[in-house]
């Protein structure tokens, strides 16, 4: 049966993976009451594990002491599942699609020129940007079956399958700020926070898997 993880540590685990987020980004991800997402966060504040931020609205960042918190919690919820075998081996199966997805982005933003190693792509080339959203959606259904293997044991991965489609389709229909824009849920942005997940998840540190 799968895992579902109490919202304690859902609320503490979407500032981690959303970065900075607001109570309601976190509460609407994890499908939570955004005044139960407050009450938690407040209680994680007074731990030391989190800071409250009112410059642009409220949003929260995560302290290292809660990171520390965090990793320890989804590493006693990873072994109560008995899942970390699964997440191991997603994560593995991941990094060579990961890959592939950081080429695909890259090769969306930039189309080199004569002239210009890294020319932005002005989306004149219909050969080439299909070429690239083939490659964008390979990956994407490489990520639903991914997904779809981590919810069968943990809860809180499901969604990342449906905000990257959901992103993707909007870049296929000529929204091309959908594919990395950094205020949205867009295709870049879904896979760094799914990859986060990954890392949390492992008690890996980000860069030490690339």
């Amino acid at each position: 049966m799968s895992r579902r993880s109490a919202p304690a540590l859902l609320a503490l685990h979407g500032v981690r993976v959303l970065g900075g987020p607001s109570v309601d980004a976190v509460a609407q991800r994890f499908g939570l009451p955004s005044a139960e997402v407050r009450e938690h966060l407040l209680d994680a504040q007074a731990y030391g594990w989190v800071r409250r931020h009112d410059g642009f609205g409220e949003t929260w960042s995560m302290t290292a002491r809660g990171r520390q918190e965090e990793e320890r919690l989804l590493a006693e919820e990873l072994d109560a599942a008995g899942a970390r075998d699964v997440v191991a081996a997603v994560h593995a199966a991941f990094l060579p699609v990961n890959r592939r997805h950081g080429q695909a982005c890259t090769d969306w933003q930039l189309r080199a020129t004569l002239w210009d190693r890294l020319a932005a792509n002005d989306h004149t080339d219909p050969v080439w940007d299909d070429r690239v959203l083939v490659e964008l959606e390979a990956c994407d259904d490489e990520l639903a079956a991914l997904c779809a293997t981590l919810t069968d044991v943990l809860v809180r991965f499901d969604g990342y399958a449906g905000l990257h489609a959901a992103a993707l389709a909007r870049v296929k229909r000529g929204r091309h700020d959908w594919l990395d824009a950094p205020d949205r849920a867009s295709c870049q942005l879904v896979w760094i926070q799914f990859h986060e997940d990954l890392l949390a998840t492992l008690g890996i540190p980000r860069g030490a898997d690339s």
